[in-house]
């Protein structure tokens, strides 16, 4: 393993240099969380960071918390019901220009249950239908956004 400072050979050049591994490390870090240095950070389609954030959904406390979206639309998403829910597929996606996401729990008591939103701009908020499996109803719902 090589030192914090070595002493390398160019391999086309043959000549010694001084590397900073630091230095170098430190420069991979800033260019990954800004999207380069093989790909290795991801950013979403633009539009999708809007489902960013803690949601509430005003008629029984539930909280769905999106914590980033991927390149491909998967979403980092938790459920709360008031403790932790299962979220087994969670993902944004456009319909028609429109921004949507689905969000699939899977735990005791929710067997498949699905929310489909789609985001308002105008009212900042997700608006669409729940899916409780274990009954297999469907019911409007929406969520809020909260600080």
């Amino acid at each position: 393993m090589l030192a914090m400072t070595e002493s390398v050979r160019h391999p086309r050049r043959g000549t010694a240099g001084r590397v900073n591994f630091r230095a170098l490390m430190a420069m991979a870090v800033v260019s990954a969380s800004q999207g380069g240095f093989w790909g290795c950070a991801r950013s979403a389609e633009p539009g999708f960071e809007r489902l960013v954030g803690r949601w509430s959904r005003p008629d029984g406390g539930y909280l769905l918390e999106v914590r980033g979206v991927a390149k491909d639309g998967t979403l980092d998403a938790a459920y709360f019901n008031p403790n932790p829910i299962h979220v087994a597929r969670a993902e944004a996606f456009r319909e028609a220009g429109t921004l949507k996401a689905f969000v699939e729990l899977r735990d005791v008591n929710y067997p498949g249950s699905t929310y489909t939103l789609t985001y308002n701009p105008v009212a900042d908020r997700l608006e669409g239908t729940y899916y409780q499996a274990a009954l297999k109803q469907s019911f409007e719902a929406y969520f809020e956004r909260t600080p």
